[in-house]
């Protein structure tokens, strides 16, 4: 947490700055359901761009910009990628990081302690403990899933350009992606069941070999 990030900010003092500003969208999303309950949905969405914008013009870098608004957009993602009392999956837990990028483990510590802020004094124990096993199952499996993702790729862009004939571009990466995500939760393991999976998903989006 003490590593810096920009200037003189360290990834604690980020985390910090996203607490302050996780909520700052639940004004402007606030609305009644039809049971008179309150609530504010979207406000991660919507938090997200304020969030940045309000950094931007307070000339944080961009990589701080995107770390912290990444955190308020996802603050609430920990809880979400799996049944309530239930760990996540292993291709949950690999979509997190995905999507979290640089801040996946700073948002598993904003998600605890906005837990503790909005619970206080009415803090369940029972729901706080499965809380911090969630997040530690979460950062765990992180781990061991980086472990798998530096060993030799089951297939590489070009494996998949000379076999399928196709051209260089973002198809190539989108399928890249979604190979190594197979991997990861253990749905493949061989360079054959790789290709398999990638036959599979061109057939099914439709993709046609380039002329």
């Amino acid at each position: 947490l003490e590593q810096t990030v920009s200037g003189t900010s360290t990834r604690r003092g980020l985390i910090k700055l996203a607490a302050l500003l996780h909520d700052i969208a639940k004004p402007k999303t606030k609305a009644l359901n039809d049971k008179g309950r309150i609530r504010f949905i979207g406000h991660p969405i919507e938090g997200e761009e304020m969030a940045a914008q309000l950094l931007k013009r307070l000339r944080f870098s961009t990589r701080e910009v995107k770390m912290v608004s990444s955190m308020v957009k996802n603050h609430l993602r920990p809880v979400q990628i799996s049944p309530q009392g239930q760990m996540p999956t292993q291709r949950a837990v690999y979509r997190y990081f995905r999507d979290t990028h640089d801040s996946g483990i700073e948002t598993l510590y904003l998600s605890l302690a906005d837990h503790l802020a909005t619970r206080g004094a009415e803090l369940e124990n029972d729901f706080w403990q499965y809380h911090i096993s969630l997040v530690n199952y979460i950062a765990e499996h992180q781990k061991k899933q980086e472990v798998i993702k530096a060993k030799t790729k089951l297939v590489k862009g070009t494996d998949i350009i000379n076999r399928f004939g196709l051209r260089p571009g973002p198809r190539i990466k989108e399928l890249l992606e979604k190979t190594g995500e197979a991997r990861v939760a253990g749905d493949i393991r061989t360079k054959k069941e790789a290709f398999d999976l990638i036959a599979k998903m061109i057939k099914n989006s439709g993709m046609e070999k380039d002329k």
